[in-house]
């Protein structure tokens, strides 16, 4: 009885921290997942899934873009989604014959109106409306980000999506032998991200951003994209679940009906200092040029340092 009575309360505690408290349960929803044997993608309109560009759908993964210059590829959900609470889990791979920091720019996971568009955003259109996870490469640490899109706004690469970042963490994750995941949870208007990257079959925390608004009825996709480095990128599955959570009527009528993607108490589009606002390549070679100015000063001292050492000691002779 003790026992029992011990696991029914580790059970309570584990649905309470699940969501701030609130009970949830999740359901696997197949018509927008994706995994082995890959049988929902295809021309037909029967199918689920639908591929675009370079990707090729294999036996073991699905090759959003193969380890060549110039590649783009991604799949897109045939089916709008209409569910108000959710939770996408993707299983992904990023490999290839680069060397260290020498790799593709990397994959995008989505969740927009549009669908279908090939573009320059990691494989996809510019000015998306709708909610756009990145896995970039492009910075000098390999990293994790979200930005919300309101059709009006544009991902700013020359500062690696810095001036409508959401946040995001650092994530190496390129030629690793064990699986990597990426979680995205969409409950109660708050976005949350986490990584299983280390091997150790555990979420870790990257991102956790409340006010978020998304409207329902938009498509998932995932997209990649190479330029003059490459990289093979793998979709292995994509699994999404409903979330039911209990809501009283007070928060139902208070939660309407959103129509444009935005952030609460948070201007989409920031501001920004020519400091922050600096490329990756940018603060490397500040960085590189102070050294060198720093070690150049040194010499020169020494130098002067040496002549006036020298003039003196023949003084005294």
């Amino acid at each position: 009885m003790i026992s029992g009575s011990l696991l029914i309360l580790f059970a309570a505690i584990s649905v309470s921290l699940c969501d701030d408290g609130h009970e949830m349960e999740e359901f696997l929803k197949r018509e927008y997942s994706l995994s082995k044997p890959y049988q929902g993608i295809g021309v037909s309109g029967s199918s689920h899934w639908e591929q675009m560009g370079d990707a090729l759908v294999t036996s073991d993964h699905v090759r959003l873009t193969p380890d060549q210059q110039s590649k783009q590829g991604a799949i897109w959900s045939r089916i709008p989604c209409h569910l108000r609470d959710w939770e996408l889990q993707v299983h992904f791979k990023i490999h290839g014959q680069g060397k260290k920091n020498l790799n593709g720019d990397g994959l995008a996971i989505w969740y927009t109106k549009e669908r279908m568009q090939k573009g320059p955003v990691f494989g996809n259109r510019d000015f998306f409306t709708g909610l756009g996870v990145f896995k970039s490469n492009t910075r000098i640490f390999p990293y994790v980000l979200a930005m919300v899109g309101n059709g009006t706004i544009s991902y700013d690469h020359e500062r690696d999506g810095r001036p409508t970042e959401l946040g995001g963490c650092n994530a190496m994750v390129r030629n690793l032998k064990h699986d990597t995941f990426l979680f995205i949870r969409y409950v109660r208007r708050r976005l949350t991200i986490m990584l299983d990257i280390d091997g150790q079959h555990e979420w870790r925390d990257c991102l956790d951003v409340p006010g978020v608004r998304l409207p329902q009825g938009f498509y998932f996709g995932i997209s990649a994209i190479t330029g003059d480095l490459s990289d093979n990128h793998d979709m292995i599955s994509m699994k999404l679940y409903q979330l039911t959570i209990l809501r009283s009527k007070q928060e139902d009528v208070e939660e309407q009906e959103v129509l444009i993607p935005s952030v609460d108490n948070m201007e989409l589009l920031r501001p920004y200092t020519d400091a922050e606002g600096m490329s990756s390549i940018a603060i490397f070679f500040s960085v590189l040029f102070s050294m060198l100015g720093v070690f150049l000063l040194v010499v020169v001292g020494l130098v002067l340092y040496g002549h006036w050492s020298e003039s003196r000691r023949k003084r005294f002779y």
